[in-house]
């Protein structure tokens, strides 16, 4: 029997079907969110306290990218021996707010430039002998043509 599969951040994203980060929009500013908000809204005109949960927007505009070349402390979990990778702030299609995520593997930060389409990708972010944990990244989209 194979690996059971997990989200490395319970709730933050949906990976079964077409990957999505899951947020939440304000019912009364409709103001979007990620992660997810659940006692006040944060736009700070807004006195909102209800909130409906949504799929964001899988598809945006790489708005700043930047390598990482050090692993995270404790408690962050890193490849042992650690593996550099790039840092991409995607801005979301619809909601039109920036969301922080590593880039798929295989992608350099000299595949990327500022202003180009990006989709989300769920992938392994590390292992385990009995469970596989899945996060939310980012790849250049294919109709960038890089």
């Amino acid at each position: 029997m194979g690996k059971v599969r997990k989200a490395a951040v319970e709730g933050w994203f949906a990976w079964e079907g077409d990957a999505a980060l899951i947020g939440t929009r304000c019912r009364s500013c409709s103001t979007f969110f990620f992660p997810r908000v659940t006692h006040f809204c944060k736009n700070p005109s807004c006195q909102g306290t209800d909130f409906e949960q949504i799929q964001l927007s899988n598809t945006g505009t790489l708005w700043s990218y930047t390598d990482n070349r050090y692993a995270p402390p404790m408690p962050y979990v890193a490849k042992d021996p650690f593996e550099p990778y790039a840092l991409a702030a995607v801005e979301l299609a619809r909601e039109k707010m920036v969301v922080l995520g590593q880039v798929a593997r295989g992608i350099s930060i000299g595949d990327l430039a500022v202003g180009m389409p990006m989709d989300l990708v769920i992938e392994t972010l590390f292992e385990d002998e009995q469970t596989e944990y899945l996060v939310w990244k980012w790849r250049p989209a294919a109709r960038s043509g890089r």
